[in-house]
């Protein structure tokens, strides 16, 4: 094994040319321990996708010439390995899915020791698709993507469904006042504030009508489009991304989709081909089998935290800190956001 880099070394990892040699040089004696070949060597490393860490595409090549691809997942070098940043949930939250029938990429190797890359890691295999983003939903017709989002919402009930006793390592609900007054701070600093200005009003009725017979378990954290692999042919391959995984209630994953899939939250221009949010909730209830709380007050809450993110995202790339222009875009749908969360307060 190499030694582990000094902390100023692991900064560099995956920004730049040199520092992917630097990995690559890691990743062999890496696979060939792990695959039990000496002779197998590592190609095309290569930056992946993700802000919540460091992601990396590879392949290793067996002595037999047989081809694997692999995802590398790596903290942020320099934090505190909590969170987003804490791998382990992530790995604990995928290792429960086996055997329920979400579709997902199997974690093949992961650990805490700092021996292989001087951080901790996990490795999945590379599925061969891709996310709804971009141009991939326009190689399938209405009709195949009315079937992937059916797929998607059987999938996110099975997510749900996963036994409490598989999920120790994620620890315990911390509450819904938390779940509503963590945004305060965000709150606080965003920009366009006026765009803001029924936020006292919904967080005041979402604390009054706290939903506290929803069910508590798995939750993804950030289930939309984007984090949903389909194979060419339209099937649902893995629900990826698991960085904001926890245990709570999971209908907050229900809402949060439904209002990304609802054109009555937004005012910006945000045209999709998927179906609306009245289906989704429609098939989820059914691979459910049955209603087991009100949706209401979770897509309430997904509407104040998404406009909140929106004020303080476009602060940021407003100060210079975040360049994402797109944030611009967004900013008109932080009133629309709230007054869709007060429509569904009743209010």
């Amino acid at each position: 094994m190499l030694p582990t880099p000094a902390a100023g070394d692991r900064t560099r990892l995956g920004t730049g040319t040199m520092e992917l040699d630097e990995l690559q040089a890691r990743l062999v004696p890496f696979v060939r321990e792990k695959l039990g070949d000496p002779g197998a060597r590592v190609e095309n490393v290569r930056k992946g996708p993700g802000h919540a860490g460091f992601s990396y595409f590879f392949d290793a090549v067996m002595s037999s010439g047989e081809r694997r691809e692999y995802f590398l997942r790596l903290p942020p070098p320099g934090v505190k390995l909590e969170g987003t940043a804490d791998l382990m949930r992530q790995v604990t939250a995928v290792r429960a899915l086996e055997g329920t029938g979400v579709p997902h990429a199997p974690i093949l190797w992961a650990g805490t020791e700092p021996d292989w890359f001087g951080l901790p890691y996990f490795v999945q295999p590379r599925l061969p698709g891709d996310t709804l983003k971009d141009d991939y939903p326009e190689r399938f017709s209405d009709a195949q993507l009315r079937e992937m989002a059916r797929q998607a919402m059987t999938a996110l009930a099975g997510i749900h469904r996963v036994p409490r006793e598989r999920l120790g390592y994620l620890g315990e609900f911390w509450g819904y006042e938390f779940d509503v007054t963590r945004w305060d701070r965000f709150y606080e600093r965003a920009a366009e504030p006026e765009l803001l200005a029924l936020q006292p009003r919904v967080k005041e009725l979402l604390l009054r009508n706290i939903p506290h017979e929803a069910p508590i378990g798995l939750y993804h954290g950030d289930f939309q489009w984007s984090n949903l692999l389909y194979s060419p042919e339209g099937e649902l391959l893995a629900v990826i991304d698991w960085e904001l995984c926890g245990v709570g209630p999971t209908l907050n994953d229900l809402g949060w989709v439904c209002v990304f899939s609802d054109p009555s939250a937004w005012a910006h221009d945000r045209a999709s081909r998927m179906p609306h949010a009245d289906e989704l909730e429609a098939w989820y209830w059914e691979a459910m089998g049955g209603r087991p709380g009100d949706i209401r007050w979770f897509k309430a809450l997904a509407a104040y935290k998404f406009g909140i993110i929106t004020g303080f995202n476009l602060m940021l790339h407003r100060r210079g800190k975040r360049h994402d222009p797109h944030w611009e875009e967004i900013a008109p749908s932080m009133q629309s956001n709230m007054e869709y969360a007060l429509r569904m307060l009743g209010g």
